[in-house]
């Protein structure tokens, strides 16, 4: 596992503007898009695609924990970063899994009930520096290991 790198100076503010332009912008999507039986259709979509991506790749065990399905020992290639949550699904390679990124992982899968299929548009918005992605902030960035312990 690489070291957590040390964040820039002034990430905190920088943070916190993303998460409000985040909730602003929130405001302009109509609310029936927003906890609705539409966006329930697109997390469980999201859920069908990640269990047919994790089937295909996962070589490790299939476990159930903190609400969500955990495919382990995907290749590298098959997930960005440290794993990825599609939908209920998290997909991860054979690094430690510790509460902490369960707990960030389990905000991934509230973010994708919360959305439904707009979440990887919306994510993908909000850019790939987790220090300025309001989805990465709102998820814990410490418990997401994108910053050291005691930082957030």
């Amino acid at each position: 596992m690489s070291p957590i790198p040390t964040p820039p100076p002034g990430w905190r503010a920088a943070a916190e503007r993303a998460v409000i332009r985040g909730r602003r912008f929130d405001d302009r999507i109509p609310a029936f898009l927003l906890d609705s039986p539409i966006s329930r259709i697109g997390y469980w979509y999201a859920c069908a695609v990640g269990w047919v991506w994790g089937s295909l790749w996962s070589t490790g065990p299939i476990e159930r924990r903190h609400g969500l399905w955990i495919f382990r020992g995907m290749p590298r290639w098959t997930f960005p970063r440290g794993g990825s949550c599609v939908g209920g699904c998290f997909l991860t390679g054979d690094g430690r899994l510790t509460e902490a990124l369960l707990r960030h992982e389990s905000v991934h899968k509230r973010q994708w009930q919360r959305y439904g299929l707009l979440m990887p548009v919306l994510y993908l918005l909000a850019g790939r520096n987790p220090l300025r992605n309001r989805f990465e902030i709102e998820a814990g960035l410490a418990e997401g290991n994108y910053v050291p312990r005691g930082a957030a």
